[in-house]
């Protein structure tokens, strides 16, 4: 029973050909179904919003109890809880300033999520360096790529590393930027095609599912990454492939069904 169970944890990140190509060709039916009902560019823009977020989330640093929240019962909730945290942030940000033409929604929601991650990867950092004492240290490297800093001499025993590192900190900036940015694109997207649909909740509708998609979209990276990641440095980080594809899946399916939505209304 250990060997199988060593060996499907061994197995869990590998890359998988057949379901990722079939799941790939599913999106691509979906996306030429889209053209053919006349909202292909709209589609392929949402379905470019859940790609951007999927790789963004695999840069979110989560540890402790978040992570530990999801793999107990094998759901995935800290990841989510984490990137929805600052992709929100930013996708508001971008909402708010929809006004003012698409580059700038989209520069504001960039900055905006990756502002809600710096500020919580230093008020993290501030609270273990000067709340507890404890210096932030890696335990997945042996020395910080971008600052050079080893890392196993401030690590204490028997843990996986405590803090954020540098290269975990940029991470979670470049993991806010990309999720604001892609939910951003979501909501714009959906935001001028229910507007030219004439819809009068064109904002409060466009909202909600951009919402809901951005969530649909953490969720299934976080069972992409499987409990604690600590950045691009991080091995679990080389998955992201694999979420990008279920990613461009889901986000496909939901995208075509939110814009067919104004045929229903």
């Amino acid at each position: 029973m250990s060997a199988i169970a060593a060996k499907a944890g061994a197995d869990a990140g590998a890359f998988q050909p057949v379901p990722s190509i079939i799941a790939l060709v599913l999106a691509i039916i979906v996306i030429a179904v889209g053209f053919v009902l006349g909202v292909g560019q709209t589609l392929c823009l949402i379905v470019l919003g859940a790609a951007l977020i999927a790789f963004g989330v695999h840069f979110v640093p989560v540890g402790g109890a978040p992570a530990a929240m999801g793999q107990a019962p094998g759901i995935a909730t800290g990841v989510p809880m984490l990137a929805a945290g600052a992709g929100l942030a930013g996708l508001f940000g971008g909402a708010w300033a929809a006004e003012l033409g698409l580059a700038v929604a989209l520069a504001g929601g960039a900055i905006g999520g990756a502002l809600m991650m710096a500020i919580t990867c230093l008020m993290v950092n501030m609270s273990y360096v000067f709340g507890m004492g404890i210096p932030p240290a890696s335990g997945k490297i042996e020395k910080d790529p971008l600052t050079g800093y080893t890392q196993p001499e401030f690590k204490s025993q028997g843990t996986e590393g405590h803090g954020l590192p540098f290269i975990s900190y940029v991470g979670g900036v470049i993991g806010g930027l990309l999720g604001g940015l892609g939910g951003t694109l979501i909501y714009i997207e959906l935001l001028e095609f229910y507007e030219a649909a004439g819809l009068d909740f064109a904002v409060g509708l466009a909202g909600i599912l951009a919402v809901a998609m951005f969530l649909v979209i953490a969720v299934l990276a976080a069972y992409n990454i499987t409990g604690t990641i600590e950045g691009p440095h991080d091995p679990k980080f080389k998955r992201f492939p694999r979420a990008i594809i279920a990613a461009l899946l889901a986000s496909a399916l939901c995208g075509i069904l939110a814009l067919l939505l104004v045929v229903l209304v």
